[in-house]
């Protein structure tokens, strides 16, 4: 059985052979839900690049337990980083979304209310929308069992957006009337990439107009027209393989 990952706020400080207290939500986790017992393996991230591999050593009231860390390991930064602005779905697809972008191995997730945006984020909705995907991307980071989890931004502007992509050293948008494939295009070794995944409605001419001058060209995924929750997960695997990250 696979050991299952916690987060933790801080490994500093941590070394193998000593122990660690897992507590708060992630103990009663840990205690109550998992039922985790004296032995058993687990898995501790701070989802910044830290881990710990260790053993419970001791299990108190119901959301307390103690490790034995055995192992510490820490990520390198990824090079070159992926960053896909993600236009709003409607309804859960853009929980949707983050998960598989997180599974997938995105490092950061920028929401988009684009001008074709059906859902528009405002108010006290806004908040609860951007933490609903906040903990999308902490719970899937948890399950694909990585340690540095993607960073999920504020919303930006199309203003914000084009900014963005003008300091990336790569920067594209996702069109089904790109001219040249996402599959050929020159991409850096280093630095970053920056990829805006547009709406249902597809991306106004007005904002591809905006993304032009900043330097984002339209790229095809393929032969298919892909859904806005599932086109960012499509072209971050492809970026990974295409970069050496998954090698």
């Amino acid at each position: 059985m696979t050991a299952p990952v916690f987060l933790v706020d801080s490994l500093a400080g941590v070394r193998a052979g000593g122990t660690l207290t897992l507590d708060g939500p992630e103990g009663r986790h840990a205690v109550s839900v998992r039922r985790l017992r004296v032995g058993e393996e687990v898995v501790l991230t701070d989802g910044a690049g830290a881990g710990a591999r260790g053993t419970v050593a001791a299990v108190e009231g119901k959301d307390r337990l103690t490790v034995a860390v055995a192992e510490l390991r820490t990520e390198a930064p990824p090079v070159p980083t992926i960053t896909v602005v993600q236009a709003l779905p409607k309804g859960d697809r853009g929980e949707l979304a983050v998960e598989t972008m997180t599974e997938t191995g995105v490092d950061a997730i920028v929401p988009w209310p684009a001008a074709r945006c059906v859902t528009q984020w405002k108010g006290e909705r806004a908040a609860k929308s951007l933490a609903k995907w906040r903990a999308t991307a902490r719970e899937a980071g948890k399950q694909s069992r990585r340690l540095t989890f993607p960073r999920v931004a504020d919303p930006l502007t199309t203003q914000q957006v084009a900014a963005l992509l003008a300091g990336a050293d790569f920067a594209a948008v996702l069109h089904e009337e790109g001219g040249a494939p996402l599959a050929t295009a020159e991409l850096p070794d280093r630095g970053s990439i920056v990829l805006v995944v547009g709406p249902e409605g597809g991306v106004s001419p007005e904002e591809l107009a905006a993304f032009a001058e900043a330097g984002a060209k339209p790229y095809r995924l393929g032969a298919t027209v892909l859904r806005t929750s599932t086109a960012g997960t499509a072209a971050t695997a492809l970026l990974l393989g295409r970069t050496g990250r998954w090698n």
